[in-house]
């Protein structure tokens, strides 16, 4: 299924954070430091904002349509503090063991797909066409602002 205009920006984010889970998901001795630098550097130039924009945009938007205490977003809001903590936890600490960033690696990976598979969709169903079309001037705007 194509996605709408409105959530194209956010798939396109998705696209540097499953590059980014792999690089975590295959992490060895010699690349971990690699594989943490880009997932610390993903972590400030994009997941942040792209975090922000999801909580702040577009669940409010979803909302007014559907229940807020939906399965898909509670668990896109637990991921969201999850994996928060796990990237303050890396910034922390410049040696992290393998299992770490393999397990990080893939609670990102589970979360796109979720966000992909079941989230969009079900975003898309329940907003009307014109409100879709409201989403791209407001991601867009916030995209710019920085979040």
């Amino acid at each position: 299924m194509k996605r709408s205009d409105a959530l194209a920006p956010l798939s396109r984010d998705h696209h540097q954070g499953l590059v980014v889970a792999q690089r975590l998901r295959r992490a060895t001795t010699d690349s971990a430091g690699e594989a943490r630098a880009d997932f610390l550097s993903f972590w400030e130039d994009d997941a942040r904002r792209h975090f922000r924009v999801e909580e702040e945009i577009l669940l409010p938007a979803f909302a007014r349509h559907g229940r807020a205490d939906h399965e898909a977003v509670v668990r896109v809001l637990v991921d969201h503090v999850e994996l928060r903590r796990r990237a303050s936890d890396l910034g922390t600490d410049p040696a992290p063991g393998l299992e770490n960033l393999h397990e990080l690696g893939e609670r990102l990976h589970a979360h796109i797909r979720h966000e992909e598979r079941i989230l969009f969709p079900l975003i898309e169903a329940a907003l009307p066409t014109a409100e879709l079309a409201e989403l791209v001037t407001a991601i867009s705007g916030a995209e710019e602002a920085g979040g």
